[in-house]
Formats: structure tokens, C-alpha cells, sequence
């Protein structure tokens, strides 16, 4: 038998397995499955092989809130509006604390380690535990220094070469996770080649994570066809290199007591207490790197093209930051409560543009019900972020950028509402109080410092992102006009950096 037909037969029984699995599931459950669009009796529906949030958020509005796929055995319940997120997605977090199994970019590319793929269990615990020692609300705060500098570096940058914003924007994010993470001076640009690794690794997961990439996580008995995932693992002994080469750089400054404060530093003097292997260890610290440089990066560059696009809404933040800080000084972080126009400006970018743009996968550990149809248990659930954005009886003209809707009568910040900008449930990305920091830092700064508008004669294309699990703006060109004569905004921010110079040490 040729290895073609081998495959071949291998794919056709399991497929016929998977039918009659899928079936027996469905026969078991006496309430239906969510209405969804109809698909092949034996292979079920054929997913989108691009954009598929945008597809999802059609089915949502011809199927309704929540609407049900099938491939192979494997049940999709995909989740696009608000209340239905916080019905499902919150309210039952406890049973969709878990990922559906992934072979490809979970098990495969990620070795079983990476926090945002990991399954529930032990080694889910244990991980989150250590994350959150270091990034829960109050040991965030400690982080402020560094990000206020960078952010600082960020205006300078501007003024110097504005052309070049979403590059600045990159280096501010990879500057502050690569001083939390390993205690590095910061990089004087994106460039550095340790960055620009990192980013490559994003870049795979990402183009790994769009639903359907990867037929064996449809089909597992895939995994056993000799060579089938063999470019994932070569790619996964790579990154592990890399992240083991970091931790093992700091390990010789501990041992010559050198070592700043970092995250690889409290996981190493902690490594027995977290039962964390070398490998994990090294793991967890560069997973962190790396999706904290990829997120934020995004975020604070959306903001930026939501500016510019929409420079109407920028006259409210601008207002309250002339009344609150003043043009003698720069905004810092000792003045977020006092500025809820722009917590409201970054918490609308969240919603117009969702950096997690089609949401991370959830398993059911159990059966739910929901509006009288059944999600069972095995399901594979995602929260489509960007057809909840898109909610019109949550966020009325949703397609228009309008921070006010998170205000309420006396101008705070509303408890009435959420974006799941984060995730859902117990999923939520440990790293939150951290993002937020430095989006707001990040906003105050440069909505303080410039003006911003479209270039004229480069109109911006705002759907114009990668299609990747973590979405990226395609290049585009902005007008950054200065709202103080360019040196004065260099003395205030160059006073700015002496009056925190001695914070700088901030672990």
C-alpha cells in the first residue's frame, strides 16, 4: 500500500468513527444543538479558511446569538452577542475553564506548556499560580516606572520620526515585557534580533490558530502518519532554545549576582516551590514575552488609528488633559482616576477593533443548556470578540467609535457594561493589569502630546488587519500635529524622566 492510500484509508476511517461518535452525542442529549448553517452529512461544515470572525458574525445575525457547527465529532458553539457571552462564557465558567485538545499549535508546537493553549488540570494550576504572583493588580503597579519611561520614549520617538509610529509603538511593548520578563536593559529598537524572534514565534502560533489550520485537530488519528507533524516539532524544539537560552542567561547573572529583578528570577528561586520543570519554567517566562510584546503593541497601535479616524472624540480627552494635568507637566499614572475620558478612549478602541479579534477556543466539561438548546459536553466554545463588539443592543452604532458609551449621567466610568477584551471566565489573560497600564500610559501621553489625524492623501483602510489570532494593523500613515511647541514637550518629558529616574528600579 502507497503512503497516499495509507493516508487515505486512515482519514476515511476515521472519519466514519467520528460520525458515529458525533451522532451517538447527539442522540444521547434530548434538547437540539443551536441552530447553524447546514454542512455535509459525514464531514459536517467546511470552517472559513480566512477572516473567520467576520463569517462567524454573519452566521450570528442569520442564526441568531448563538449558532452551532460540526467537523467530523467535534461540536463548535460559537457565542456573538454580549448577553449571551456573559450567560455562557461567564456565568458558567467553571466548566469551560478548559481548551479543547490541540494537536498542532497545543500539543505539537507548544509541548503542552503554553499557558494560553494549556488544558485544565495541574499543569494549568500551577502555571497560572506562578503568573499570577507576578502579575496580579498590586505587583503591577510596581511596573509603572518603566512603563512611564518607555512611554515617554514613545513621544520622543514621534517627534523624531513619525512615520514610523507602529514601529515606536512595537518598541515600547517589547521594552517593558522584556524588562519584566528577564531584567534586560531596554532595546533601542525593534530591531533587535531577540525581539524579532519572538515575533516570528507569534506569528506561527497565530497563522496556527485560525479554526481549521490543521486538519489533525479535526482528525487526530492524523498525529500517527509518519512525518505529518514534523515541521512543528522541529519549529517547537527551536522556540524552546530560545526561551531556555533567556532563562539560562539570567540563571549566570544570579550565579555571579548580577541578576536584576525579573520574572525568570523569582520563577528560578521559586522553581521547587511551583514543582516547575526546566522546560516549563523557560516556557512560561518566554510565552509571557511573547504574548505580552504581541498584544500590547497591537492595542496601543488601534488607539492610534481610532485617533486618527475619529479626531472629534479626541477633544474630550484633550480637554479633561488640559484641565486635569495642564500644560506644564505630563500626565502619569497618579492621574488615571482623575481621567475617565481616557480610560473610556482605550476601553472603546478595546471594543472597536478587538486585538483577540475571533476569540480563544473553551472546551465544555459538561453538559449546558442555554434558551433551551444544549451545548454538550466536549463542545468546542469560542466567544467570537468581534461579533460581540458588534452588538447593537449593547453598543448602539457600533461601527462608530464613541468613547462616551462608557460614561454615565455624571461622567464616571460605567459598571453596567464590559468588553471581554481579556477573555472569558477563568481564561481571563493573567496579564491584564499590566496591558491596561501601559494602553493608558500609552493614551494619555500621546493624546496629551499631539493631535492626531489622517493623512489626506493615505486614507486608512480600518479593516485592513493580519489574519492571525492576535490581529495587527497593515501599515498606515498618520498626521501627528504637536499641541505645545516640540521643545517644550521635550523639557517636560525630559523633567519627567529626572523626577522618576530614581523609581527606575522597580521590582
Amino acid at each position: 500500500m502507497t503512503y497516499t492510500s495509507a493516508l487515505l484509508c486512515c482519514i476515511a476511517v476515521a472519519c466514519i468513527g467520528y460520525w458515529v461518535c458525533a451522532r451517538s452525542t447527539l442522540r444521547r442529549n434530548h434538547l437540539p444543538l443551536p441552530p447553524g448553517p447546514p454542512g455535509h452529512w459525514l464531514f459536517g461544515n467546511t470552517l472559513p479558511k480566512s477572516y473567520a470572525h467576520r463569517q462567524f458574525a454573519e452566521w450570528t445575525s442569520e442564526y441568531g446569538p448563538v449558532f452551532s457547527l460540526r467537523q467530523g465529532s467535534r461540536i463548535y458553539v460559537i457565542i456573538g452577542r454580549y448577553q449571551a457571552a456573559m450567560d455562557i462564557m461567564e456565568k458558567e465558567g467553571g466548566v469551560l475553564v478548559d481548551r479543547p485538545l490541540n494537536i498542532a499549535a497545543g500539543e505539537t508546537y507548544s509541548g503542552g506548556m503554553r499557558m494560553l493553549l494549556v488544558r485544565a488540570g495541574e499543569t494549568f494550576k500551577k502555571l497560572r499560580r506562578a503568573l499570577h504572583a507576578q502579575l496580579q493588580s498590586k505587583m503591577a503597579e510596581t511596573y509603572e516606572p518603566i512603563q512611564t519611561r518607555s512611554a515617554i520614549d514613545v513621544i520622543l520617538d514621534i517627534l523624531d520620526d513619525p512615520k514610523q509610529h507602529q514601529m515606536h509603538v512595537k518598541r515600547y511593548s517589547a521594552s517593558v515585557i522584556m524588562s519584566i520578563t528577564y531584567g534586560k536593559t531596554t532595546p533601542t529598537t525593534y530591531a533587535d534580533p531577540e525581539v524579532i524572534k519572538i515575533g516570528s514565534y507569534q506569528r506561527r502560533l497565530g497563522t496556527m490558530l485560525r479554526p481549521g489550520s490543521y486538519l489533525v485537530d479535526t482528525f487526530p488519528i492524523l498525529r500517527f502518519v509518519p512525518g505529518y507533524l514534523s515541521q512543528l516539532k522541529r519549529w517547537h524544539q527551536e522556540e524552546l532554545a530560545f526561551y531556555k537560552g533567556q532563562v539560562d542567561v539570567v540563571r549566570e547573572h544570579m550565579a555571579s549576582d548580577k541578576a536584576r529583578p525579573s520574572f525568570a528570577r523569582y520563577l528560578l528561586e521559586k522553581q521547587i516551590d511551583y514543582e516547575l520543570n526546566d522546560n516549563e519554567l523557560a516556557y512560561l517566562a518566554g510565552s509571557m514575552f511573547a504574548a505580552g510584546s504581541d498584544t500590547t503593541a497591537s492595542a496601543i497601535t488601534i488607539m492610534i488609528m481610532a485617533a486618527a479616524c475619529f479626531p472629534e472624540t479626541q477633544i474630550k480627552v484633550q480637554e479633561e488633559l488640559d484641565l486635569v494635568v495642564g500644560r506644564d507637566r505630563a500626565p502619569t499614572f497618579g492621574d488615571q482616576e482623575l481621567l475617565p475620558q481616557v480610560q473610556a478612549f482605550m476601553l472603546e478602541s478595546f471594543r472597536w477593533r478587538p486585538v483577540s479579534i475571533g476569540g480563544f477556543a473553551h472546551r465544555a466539561t459538561s453538559d449546558l443548556t442555554w434558551n433551551g438548546y444544549i451545548i454538550p459536553s466536549g463542545a468546542t466554545v469560542i466567544g467570537n470578540h468581534w461579533a460581540i463588539a458588534n452588538d447593537p443592543d449593547v453598543y448602539p452604532n457600533p461601527e462608530r467609535f464613541d468613547p462616551q458609551r462608557w460614561l454615565d449621567n455624571d461622567g464616571k466610568i460605567r459598571d453596567d457594561i464590559k468588553f471581554f477584551t481579556y477573555g472569558f471566565g477563568r481564561r481571563t489573560c493573567p496579564g491584564k493589569h499590566v496591558a491596561n497600564r501601559s494602553v493608558f500610559i500609552n493614551t494619555a501621553l500621546i493624546l496629551w502630546a499631539f493631535r492626531i489625524t489622517e493623512d489626506p492623501s493615505q486614507p486608512i483602510d480600518t479593516m485592513a488587519f493580519s489574519d492571525t489570532a492576535n490581529m495587527h494593523a497593515a501599515p498606515f500613515s498618520v498626521q501627528f500635529e504637536p499641541r505645545l511647541p516640540v521643545e517644550r514637550i521635550r523639557d517636560i518629558l525630559e523633567a519627567s524622566v529626572a523626577l522618576g529616574s530614581s523609581d527606575t528600579d522597580f521590582f
